[in-house]
């Protein structure tokens, strides 16, 4: 009962920013009207909350910044740009395998010229640093690093993974005008994106992102301080995925559409697979070494 209460502690703080914002949501939009949607306004809310809870948690918990996964300023620079060819060379096997099999297939409508290809690497690249700020300092951070304090590590790793992958489908789609929204509108929308979330459809791209927060939380706790590998080898993956989405079409009539999924054209079973080749094979290797090491300290001896 212990175990099951502190894996549920996320959950709850996830569920208190959620209604935190369905609820402050309708002031704020009576305040800007329709300048952002609404649906927009209640995931941006639960999104600043859910870091705002950082802080109150690590003290709480008596968790410094390189508990949380951050080095020397000096370190974590040099992470970066080392997740970022981490994350490059793990995921373009998958890209090279769906373009073979002709899954991805080249946007030829789409102008192909040297600025365009600069401004949205530059632009996407961007984007996908700011996302994988925010994520990584928050699952690979402070919930990893909370449930690891209370949990056997692979069980904190897991659980990190499933609230990683299942936050990606709480999503809301609805467009509501101002006229029609009222205090409950919030909540009524949660149920939607409840709805979304148990929808079977999706299990093939949260096994794909099931086994990335698993990927990642292996790194995080092989590595000493290493959030900045985890934020480089996650913004790596989120660039190619924006890359491949703009420039490449999926072709979900192929006969291999099985693959990937439609939730970006990448994510899906392949992924879940040569991911988990990688962990499985990452572990094996150190399972041997340390056996090795084992052996020889006793011969030594």
């Amino acid at each position: 009962m212990r175990y099951i209460f502190y894996g549920l502690v996320p959950f709850f703080v996830l569920l208190a920013a959620i209604l935190l914002s369905c609820s402050l949501g309708y002031f704020l939009v009576q305040n800007i009207g329709d300048t952002l949607p609404f649906r927009q306004i209640l995931t941006r809310l639960t999104q600043i909350f859910l870091l705002l809870s950082i802080f109150p948690m690590m003290r709480y918990l008596r968790i410094d910044k390189v508990e949380l996964g951050f080095p020397s300023w000096w370190v974590f620079l040099k992470q970066l740009p080392q997740g970022f060819g981490l994350g490059f060379i793990v995921l373009t096997p998958v890209f090279i395998v769906l373009y073979l099999l002709n899954i991805n297939q080249i946007n030829y409508k789409q102008e192909w010229v040297v600025d365009l290809l600069v401004k949205n690497s530059i632009m996407y690249l961007m984007m996908a640093l700011l996302i994988s700020v925010i994520e990584e300092i928050l699952f690979r951070g402070m919930v990893l690093v909370g449930l690891k304090r209370k949990l056997p590590v692979q069980v904190a790793i897991f659980l990190t993974a499933i609230y990683y992958a299942g936050l990606h489908f709480l999503i809301i789609k609805t467009n509501l005008s101002v006229q029609d929204i009222n205090f409950f509108s919030g909540f009524r929308l949660l149920g939607e994106a409840v709805s979304n979330l148990l929808n079977l459809n999706n299990l093939p791209a949260f096994f794909a992102l099931l086994m990335v927060g698993i990927f990642l939380g292996v790194l995080r706790t092989q590595v000493t301080s290493s959030l900045g590998l985890c934020i480089g080898c996650h913004t790596c993956w989120v660039w190619q995925i924006k890359m491949n989405k703009k420039f490449f079409n999926t072709d979900f009539s192929s006969e291999y559409h099985y693959l990937v999924s439609s939730y970006d054209g990448v994510i899906g079973p392949l992924v879940t697979g040569w991911l988990l080749v990688v962990v499985v094979g990452y572990l094996a290797y150190q399972q041997v070494s340390q056996s090795k090491r084992k052996i020889s300290i006793s011969i030594n001896s």
